[in-house]
């Protein structure tokens, strides 16, 4: 049940990105989706219920490749099933794991319960909520740095 965002009507925007090196037209438009992810990520983390922490520490965005290229980049928000830390005791110490992050199967499962509810559950959805309110400081956190990329990659070129 994943909702996508699609800027479209950028054709000004789309051709001044074909006119880059297709290195810095990749890097630039990542860097901004990545940017606009991050401002609905930050809005999931706030409306996310606090129980015990461990859904607000469990949140990610990544890059999906596969559904990416030179004019296109996609993101994912969403919640990982668990991540625990080792214990800093005596034998994770020798080997280098005190403190380190593993992945732990099951300790935020129940998000999808909280997000859509259950037949006993009524929902109480927070990533939804997140990307509705916050959409439209994405396409401008979007755009911000795309204009950043773009006028650093200038300034690179001018250089030469």
């Amino acid at each position: 049940m994943a909702e996508f965002m699609q800027l479209t009507g950028f054709k000004e925007l789309a051709a001044a990105l074909r006119e880059l090196p297709e290195r810095v037209a990749r890097n630039g438009l990542r860097a901004a989706v990545n940017a606009g992810a991050g401002v609905i990520k930050q809005e999931a983390i706030a409306k996310a219920p606090e129980a015990t922490g461990a859904l607000k520490a469990n949140f990610y965005q990544k890059q999906i490749r596969e559904q990416s290229g030179p004019m296109q980049q996609t993101f994912y928000v969403g919640v990982r099933k668990g991540v625990a830390k080792y214990a800093s005791n005596k034998a994770n110490k020798r080997s280098g794991k005190a403190g380190k992050a593993y992945k732990d199967d099951g300790t935020t499962f129940y998000w999808r319960f909280m997000e859509f509810g259950t037949s006993k559950i009524a929902p109480r959805p927070f990533l939804r909520p997140a990307f509705e309110t916050k959409k439209e400081d994405a396409v401008n956190a979007i755009g911000a740095k795309l204009d950043e990329r773009i006028q650093k990659y200038a300034r690179e070129l001018a250089k030469l």
